[in-house]
């Protein structure tokens, strides 16, 4: 499945076959059998905790009210955490502003050796911390070891970022003034993070904060919030000061901590991951004091496969593009355009290699795909395919439901625009497929859309990959490659996919403010 993905890092790790077990659930298989799933044991139980962390401390929510998580998997109770109010939230932002003072004095490089110390123990954690992303998410273990891995890289490339806060020189047209240009970090950042990555999510942006020299309040997605209580865990141990890195777990309350984390003048900065819809409103109430905001919003991906593309890479890139994380991330294909000459063959290939894939819970070593996140996910892909399969659309694979929150990956030809899946973000396992001609006309299929986060396209044309890659309309482009991300690149969507960007040398600039200084009189 993830061949044509293998050079990168995240990729490798989630092949990764090494597994140690033991407790043991029940669960049902994409072939409608009983299966027995074994379940690590975590080797450093004190990683699960099961109360909010604020200042340096495990606390309860004011209330004393607490909320359940599930294993998507089981819909089996994993435990009980904080239901944290805007109270609890306004209190963390002020052990935020006060940790603030003496964090943004520390140099770029006490930052990056606080950073790399962290970097070094999530390390040395990866299997219980990917055992806690499975339970919480329900991915593949495997696919939780590499973003593990993937998001563990965030601390590492910033760590070395924050040594490299440049600032400029400026020449004087007056003979007795300089200028000169310095980067200071915002303050505390209000940071707002879904389920579908529990830990690079956070990791991308924490990073980035605390190496630009700002203090963060976390509010976790309230399906995945165990995974970001972990990494508080080593963040204590790795020495990150009391106040620094703070996280509100909360699923009743979600709109009053949003609320006050955007409203509250202490805080500064607002990076959210999330939906378009919610993105406008946490836009709108930041507004109010004039925060800084980045803002990584819902996608459609196009995933366009030209007649003179590499069919076996295409087949591949669709698959890892298309399936990973049960189809559940922001940047997977979700309008898959082929060529006419090629449409039959490409469609035939993909649904044999979708056959291939294996629906289970994420601790069984021969699962390819877990379930969706929940009953609601679960409607909406049923949803999509009922309308697509109403309007003329065929069903080559899969597209039914296998009990509980498990769907069986589907591909539907014959797809077009008057279809749900052409306008919406369907997030799950459907590869949707449409036929197109000409150039021309696909990039005005692709482009037909308020979304402009990812694209994707495969052509051994290059006078066609430059003129593809310059003309749609999305911050990143992967031409010939599935994959995108990483430490090293700037991620970012442009129209109604947000704003501002996560990652690469650009990435700790969205946590600073540029000071320009006038030193006249010399």
């Amino acid at each position: 499945m993830l061949r044509a993905a293998l050079p990168t890092s995240y990729l490798r790790a989630c092949l990764n076959p090494n597994r140690t077990f033991s407790k043991k659930y029940v669960i049902m298989s994409s072939a409608r059998t009983i299966t027995t799933v074994a379940v690590p044991e975590l080797k450093d139980k004190t990683l699960f905790r099961d109360k909010a962390y604020v200042n340096g401390e495990w606390v309860t929510a004011s209330s004393k009210d607490t909320f359940a998580v599930y294993d998507p998997a089981t819909n089996k109770e994993i435990g009980q955490l904080p239901e944290c109010t805007a109270e609890d939230t306004r209190q963390a932002i002020g052990h935020a502003s006060e940790a603030f003072k003496t964090w943004k004095t520390t140099t770029g490089k006490q930052r990056h050796d606080l950073l790399k110390k962290w970097f070094d123990l999530v390390n040395q954690n990866t299997d219980d911390l990917a055992t806690i992303l499975t339970m919480e998410n329900g991915k593949a273990l495997a696919e939780a070891k590499g973003e593990v891995a993937y998001g563990n890289s965030f601390f590492e490339w910033f760590a070395e970022e924050a040594v490299r806060t440049y600032g400029t020189v400026i020449p004087s047209h007056i003979p007795n003034q300089r200028f000169v240009t310095v980067k200071q970090p915002v303050g505390v950042v209000g940071i707002i993070t879904p389920w579908n990555f529990p830990i690079a999510m956070i990791t991308r942006k924490v990073g980035a904060a605390l190496a630009a020299g700002c203090t963060v309040v976390i509010k976790p997605g309230a399906e995945t919030p165990y995974s970001a209580l972990a990494l508080c865990e080593l963040a204590e141990r790795a020495g990150i000061p009391k106040g620094v890195v703070n996280v509100v777990t909360t699923q009743k309350h979600v709109a009053d901590v949003g609320k006050e984390l955007c409203t509250n003048p202490t805080v500064k900065k607002i990076s959210f991951t999330g939906s378009t819809g919610v993105g406008k409103l946490l836009m709108s109430q930041a507004s109010g004091t004039m925060k800084k905001i980045s803002m990584e919003l819902g996608g459609n991906a196009p995933f366009i496969v030209f007649d003179d593309a590499d069919l076996d890479a295409a087949v591949e890139g669709a698959l890892a593009c298309k399936f990973r994380g049960t189809g559940q991330t922001c940047v997977c294909a979700n309008r898959i355009y082929v060529q006419k000459g090629v449409y039959a063959e490409f469609a035939t290939r993909l649904a044999e290699r979708v056959g291939q894939l294996r629906i289970g819970h994420g601790f069984d070593p021969n699962t390819t795909t877990g379930p969706l996140i929940n009953e609601r996910a679960v409607e909406k892909i049923k949803r999509h395919i009922d309308d697509a399969v109403s309007k003329g659309g065929e069903l080559l694979i899969g597209g039914k439901s296998a009990g509980g929150n498990f769907f069986e990956p589907a591909v539907v030809t014959g797809m077009t625009r008057e279809m749900a899946i052409a306008t919406e973000e369907t997030f799950g396992p459907i590869a949707a497929l449409f036929e197109f001609n000409t150039e021309d006309e696909v990039l005005q299929l692709a482009n037909d859309t308020e979304f402009g986060l990812a694209s994707y396209f495969y052509s051994r044309d290059i006078g066609r990959i430059w003129r593809v890659a310059e003309r749609l309309e999305a911050g990143m482009v992967g031409a010939n490659s599935p994959i995108l991300s990483s430490c090293y690149t700037p991620f970012g969507g442009i129209k109604e996919s947000g704003m501002g960007i996560e990652g690469s040398l650009h990435g700790i600039d969205e946590y600073m403010n540029l000071k320009y200084i006038n030193m006249g009189g010399i």
